[in-house]
């Protein structure tokens, strides 16, 4: 075949390239922009509106619509010209300086790269799974927003997570539709050449070759790999086959190519992050590939490789269990990781191990990527304030006999983006009260401009959105029944089902065990009675997964699916399948009250509620996660009491008659108590503090500008530095901590002394350092906060050398004596500017 011939024969120009203007329709369709702002939602609805309502996908509709279709309407002037203003608007968007820009241009930080197992942008591109995948697109959206030089790093999964459908016996069936590449808002990522970027990794035997991908999403840019590659063995290109399926080995698999592959890849892009935020420990071996990469370029040892680029590394865990935490076999990890160990690292497989144990010598101990990560990063943080105590609690092993409120956890609680989750009604509400744009910067004029609006405004926006949501419920269920081959009548009978002027409660999750997602259906008979009373009637949707091995999961979707078929309950609850993000957007925007019952303190943080906040719904949780911090009388209901009982079925029991009362005394009397304009008052200003004090606390605006200012900003500070002069401040941290580990055991007190004249304490203590240097060293006076407050600690000054010892010395410190002197004890522990303590240096010395 002639080049004249190919280039003319349709199966190789499948996209109209040489019609004018289709590069401006491809350049909008590949910026997944338009899923959070949807001035280009026009274009797609007029160039195919049945397509675009089923997909809400613009490259689907520009590769499927017929190339007549799309001249015709590029010859419009006006269509044309809507075209043109929106790509240049794009263009001056992501080069106007930015909140980042105009806050932390002079600093040092340049690129923070964001690696995640999963991330949630679009449904057009379902490459999650749920929360975890839910935080890191969000926080993308908002960096784009703001202007934070990030990319995002993770994997193309050619199945993604499972599809639901319910049988007829509402037991859950796991489907796996295909996610073609090229149906998806993505490009290959070519080199200058025009060659298609791909990468070889080593494993045992055998090497893989992955394809690099690009996704735009607005400033920022997304990279994916994937195994899919005509190179490879049939069952290595299934590599990337599925989010969270097979077994541990495909799991390792997964998350070498992620932490590996995805370091290299950013290599082979020239991209030199100063930042490495590692979103949950499946990204971890990242760190790994980083120090290796530092190696190669300063010939320095593994050891002063990690102590230098840990500096640059965030740890950000999601895990509220110990059992959550990847853990694998050690012969896996000799197996998968041993000759990269020995050969790249130039350390033992053993030393390998000892990243990943609290036991470095315990053979039999599982490696925990969760361990590997902490002991690879600079800083580590939860995702809200309640799970940064419980993060300290879970990984307490790794900083024996420090205070559980010195392991160096942090915590950022998470937000969610809000152009993404708002409705077109709560849109345009904002919009009038605070203006465009928002969502591009601080946010603090937010709270006083949302408390202007009148309840009865506040009433209208809410029962317009109430109105498109049954709309919306009426039509889902209605087509879920007819696919699940229901009878024309019932079919028909659905889309009629609820209404706009009712209370409609919303539970929507992962159904698991802990999330408690049966706890309304402890008594069933009280719900339904609840539900049916004729004065005030309540309409409940639910909507969920469990994960396809969960049999307990899935038993509990069955007691609904049976609750539910009842026919007095029938009218009145709905399960809508396939719960995804499409769903969660209807859902989130509107349902009155969001239900989440899960079991203290098992909920991280739990995002969901956050998204009905800019809606005007309002929460009703269990004080877990983010709504701990969040909740106050004023804003929604908290169901607990705020303290920690497993899974005593008890308390369940407590908690579901607490659940009962709060709903039939105090929230469903609130929403049908009216004036005589017919508004609910008392219910509209809950939900004005809700909207005006948590909207903008709970958006990635803040999020995202913490992450920032408390973490990427300090972390790229504290990389740079100790990459300097090719790592030797790595180099002297490698001896110190050497010097510490060998000779701490030697360092010992000696006398106490005490005296107290009325108003203080006076202590003395003498210690021992042998051959420690005490300027490496600080010796302080501790005590436990009272109240919740702080710890104290207070420095103790060297006051003389003991006589006839060798590195012996008095150290003396004052303190108030309002507390009793018993409080107080002393302790030596490391001390250096440039080393995070505990982290980086654990040893610590008590008096007993």
């Amino acid at each position: 075949m002639s080049k004249q011939t190919r280039a003319s024969h349709p199966l190789y120009n499948l996209l109209p390239t040489e019609i004018e203007g289709f590069d401006a329709l491809a350049e909008l369709a590949l910026d997944v922009f338009w899923s959070w702002n949807h001035a280009t939602d026009q274009i797609w609805r007029q160039l195919d509106p049945t397509l675009w309502k089923l997909t809400q996908n613009p490259w689907v509709v520009l590769q499927t619509v017929a190339r007549d279709r799309i001249e015709r309407v590029l010859a419009d002037p006006v269509f044309r010209k809507n075209v043109d203003e929106l790509v240049q608007n794009r263009r001056q968007s992501i080069e106007t300086p930015a909140w980042f820009q105009r806050n932390h241009s002079q600093g040092s930080l340049t690129c923070v790269a964001y690696f995640s197992m999963e991330f949630m942008l679009s449904e057009a591109l379902p490459i999650y799974s749920g929360g975890l995948g839910n935080v890191a697109g969000d926080q993308l959206k908002a960096a784009s927003d703001l202007g934070v030089p990030v990319v995002g790093v993770g994997l193309l999964y050619q199945q993604g997570y499972f599809r639901q459908v319910l049988d007829t016996n509402g037991r859950q069936q796991a489907l796996y539709p295909y996610n073609d590449p090229g149906q998806l808002p993505i490009t290959p990522l070519r080199q200058a050449n025009g060659e298609w970027l791909r990468l070889e990794i080593d494993l045992p035997g055998y090497s893989v070759w992955l394809r690099a991908w690009q996704v735009q999403v607005g400033r920022v840019k997304l990279y994916l790999l994937d195994s899919n590659d005509a190179a490879n063995f049939p069952a290595h290109r299934g590599i990337t086959s599925e989010l969270y399926g097979g077994g541990p080995e495909l799991r390792l698999k997964q998350e070498l190519l992620l932490g590996i592959g995805g370091w290299r890849l950013l290599a082979a892009l020239g991209i030199q992050p100063e930042v490495c935020h590692l979103n949950e420990g499946h990204a971890a071996f990242a760190v790994l590939e980083r120090a290796r990469s530092y190696m190669q370029e300063t010939a320095q040892s593994f050891e002063v490789a990690l102590a230098v680029t840990r500096a640059g590394n965030l740890f950000t865990t999601h895990t509220a269990v110990a059992a959550g935490f990847d853990r694998f076999d050690p012969a896996l990890i000799k197996q998968y990781l041993g000759a990269y160990a020995e050969q790249n690292l130039g350390m033992t497989v053993h030393d390998l191990l000892a990243l990943g144990r609290q036991n470095p010598n315990d053979s039999s101990e599982l490696f925990n990527m969760a361990y590997l990560a902490i002991r690879g990063s600079g800083a580590v943080n939860g995702v809200s304030r309640l799970h940064g105590k419980v993060s300290r609690q879970l990984f307490e092993p790794l900083f024996p006999n420090w205070p559980a409120d010195e392991f160096p956890v942090g915590y950022v609680t998470n937000g969610v983006h809000m152009p993404s989750w708002d409705s077109a009604e709560a849109d345009d509400l904002w919009t009038e009260v605070c203006g465009k744009n928002r969502w591009l910067g601080a946010t603090e004029t937010l709270e006083q401009d949302i408390r202007k609006v009148s309840h009865a405004k506040l009433w209208r926006f809410r029962t317009a959105a109430s109105r498109s949501f049954v709309d919306y419920v009426r039509e889902r269920f209605s087509g879920q029944l007819a696919i699940a081959g229901a009878p024309p009548e019932r079919v028909e009978g659905a889309k009629h089902l609820f209404d706009c002027n009712t209370l409609t409660l919303g539970f929507a999750r992962r159904f698991a065990t802990y999330k408690r997602p049966n706890l309304l259906l402890h008594d069933p008979e009280r719900l339904l009675r609840l539900l049916t009373n004729p004065q005030r009637p309540v309409q409940l949707v639910m909507a969920g997964k469990a994960h396809p091995e969960d049999q307990a999961g899935q038993a509990l979707i069955q007691q609904w699916m049976h609750f539910i078929r009842r026919p007095e309950v029938y009218p009145h609850v709905i399960f809508l399948s396939d719960y995804d993000m499409h769903l969660t957007e209807q859902l989130v925007q509107g349902v009155d009250v969001w239900l989440n019952t899960p079991r203290r303190p098992w909920e991280a943080c739990g995002t969901s509620g956050m998204k009905v906040l800019v809606n005007g719904g309002i929460n009703l949780s269990e004080l877990d996660g983010w709504w701990a911090e969040a909740y106050t009388p004023e804003v929604g209901w908290a169901l607990g009491d705020g303290q920690e009982h497993g899974d005593d079925p008890a308390r369940d029991a407590q908690d579901a008659e607490a659940l009962y009362d709060l709903l039939e005394y105090e929230v469903i009397p609130e929403f049908y108590t009216r004036d005589e304009q017919g508004i609910p008052t008392a219910w509209v200003a809950r939900m004005r503090e809700s909207m005006a004090r948590l909207t903008p606390h709970f958006s990635t605006n803040r999020a995202v500008s913490e992450y920032t200012e408390q973490y990427y900003l300090p972390v790229a500070s504290a990389y740079l530095a100790r990459a300097a002069d090719k790592g030797a401040i790595g180099t002297e941290m490698v001896n110190w901590q050497r010097d510490l580990a060998q000779k701490w055991s030697a360092l010992h007190f000696g006398e106490v002394k005490l005296e107290t004249d009325g108003e203080q304490h006076v202590f003395e203590v003498q210690v021992y350092f042998d051959d420690l240097d005490p300027a490496s060293l600080r010796v302080e006076l501790y005590a436990n906060g009272v109240d919740g407050t702080p710890p104290e600690r207070v420095e103790m000054a060297q006051v003389r050398q003991l006589v006839g010892a060798i590195n012996g010395y008095a150290y003396r410190a004052h303190v108030p004596a309002g507390r009793p002197a018993t409080d107080y004890t002393a302790r030596v522990i490391p001390q250096r500017n440039d080393v995070a303590v505990p982290l980086e240096a654990a040893h610590i010395l008590w008096q007993r």
